[in-house]
């Protein structure tokens, strides 16, 4: 069964970890915004952490289809923090999504005023 699941880091196309999507079967399907309960925080760097809260910013992210027996298998290729949970999005549906556990937003920088991890990056 194929289900829609959002990214919003490095899983996005032609960054560093999106060849972990194409090689489970994964398929653009749109890009797309966050409702604005969002945050999103750079970990060291190296790859984004969203999380929601009561209010936030809108944070752009790509959705993807993905058979639904891959996301244990993408979700192992993942750096340690992240999980998926639902994510609400802009025009008010809820999609499957990578989402960052608190511990590891803790003491990062908070970078949600860039709307997103491409432009935080500079590749927007």
């Amino acid at each position: 069964m194929q289900i829609k699941l959002a990214v919003n880091g490095t899983l996005m196309r032609g960054l560093a970890l999106n060849h972990n999507l194409l090689e489970l079967g994964g398929v653009f399907v749109e890009e797309a915004l966050t409702a604005p309960f969002y945050r999103l925080w750079s970990i060291n760097d190296q790859h984004p952490a969203m999380q929601r809260f009561a209010s936030g910013g809108q944070i752009s992210l790509e959705i993807w289809s993905i058979d639904s027996s891959k996301i244990g298998e993408l979700l192992s290729r993942e750096p340690a923090g992240l999980s998926v949970g639902k994510i609400l999005l802009a025009d008010n549906r809820e999609v499957l999504g990578i989402l960052g556990e608190s511990y590891l937003c803790e003491g990062m920088q908070e970078i949600t005023q860039f709307g997103g991890w491409r432009e935080y990056k500079g590749l927007r």
